[in-house]
């Protein structure tokens, strides 16, 4: 396709063609020449937006795009209502790869109960491969909203699931063919499937239903960087055990090889939270299916340790991704 806006055309068979899900709260969705989209919610509730690029992988944008998205909605205690899309094509780019990236888009969104609202696509010289920018909207009761700094003192802190998932699936499919020369085949594609464990929508919802004081999801910086960010943002210490952070043996084994920190790794797909009462949470999520562990405890003061066979370290603000350390080209 040339540079410029995608040809009306195009729009209508490649695009509209493929949106099918749809929510009661949406007055005016997506249509030819419509710049916004229209919500309806209830006198006591509250409107929540979110907003991410997919830019550390080229794969499987489309869902990455809405599953972070609605990942960050989901911790603040909303239903995921919908997305805004837009999405900057490379110059000479086939129509296929828009179709495609439409179809994950589509499908995530059906697999949520999400309606995509409305967006923009656009073949560019700024960009040299397809980038994906997301707009969630989403719902939560007034007065229900949960913060990454609602924690106090004294509470639990908890992860769910792995830490690494999504570093470590981008990982096994950008370098695929590097890894089949060093691992067995049913292990790299182990490690590329850990994309299905994404959402946390599952978690946040069971969370929000048992008790919970705040949430977080791990992204960018991994459980390091989102450790530091939920006591800076609560004003608490913290006090966390190493070895009590769950993670998958495909992560520990890809960031050995290349020579990365897995609690500074991507992570979307794991959720931070504090609670007054972490046990009574954590068998909650176990009842819903989802692993979850205490990893230590909130505290009075400034000091955010990591306590590892009786050494102490001090966690730091958060740094570059471990991601970026490898050539994904």
């Amino acid at each position: 396709m040339k540079i410029g806006k995608v040809p009306e055309n195009v729009l209508k068979r490649v695009v509209m063609g493929q949106l099918h899900n749809s929510r009661s709260e949406v007055l005016l969705g997506p249509g030819i020449g419509e710049d916004c989209a229209a919500l309806q919610l209830a006198d006591d509730e509250w409107m929540v937006m979110s907003t991410d690029p997919i830019t550390g992988t080229s794969q499987d944008i489309g869902r990455l795009g809405v599953v972070i998205t609605a990942n960050d909605l989901a911790s603040a205690g909303a239903e995921p209502i919908g997305v805004m899309v837009t999405v900057l094509l490379p110059e000479g780019v086939r129509e296929v790869a828009l179709k495609r990236i439409m179809a994950q888009v589509e499908q995530a969104c059906g697999e949520l109960d999400m309606q995509i609202l409305g967006g923009h696509t656009e073949v560019t010289a700024a960009v040299n491969q397809p980038l994906l920018s997301v707009a969630g909207v989403g719902k939560v009761k007034k007065g229900k909203m949960v913060t990454t700094g609602g924690a106090a003192p004294g509470m639990d802190v908890i992860v769910t699931k792995w830490i690494g998932l999504e570093g470590t699936s981008i990982i096994a499919k950008e370098k695929e063919k590097e890894l089949l020369a060093h691992f067995p085949a049913p292990f790299v594609e182990e490690a590329k499937r850990m994309d299905a464990y994404l959402s946390v929508v599952p978690e946040a919802r069971t969370a929000v239903r048992t008790g919970v004081a705040a949430m977080h999801d791990i992204t960018e910086g991994g459980v390091f960087g989102a450790l530091w960010e939920m006591a800076e943002a609560s004003g608490t210490g913290l006090e966390i055990e190493l070895k009590k952070i769950p993670l998958r043996q495909e992560t520990v084994e890809l960031c050995e090889y290349f020579g990365i920190n897995p609690y500074e790794l991507i992570s979307s797909g794991s959720m931070l939270m504090a609670s007054a009462n972490g046990a009574a949470l954590v068998r909650a999520l176990e009842e819903d299916g989802i692993a979850a562990a205490i990893v230590g405890r909130t505290t009075d003061g400034g000091e955010r340790v990591v306590l590892r066979d009786g050494e102490r370290r001090f966690l730091e603000p958060p740094k570059a991704d471990a991601l970026y350390q490898i050539d994904l080209s």
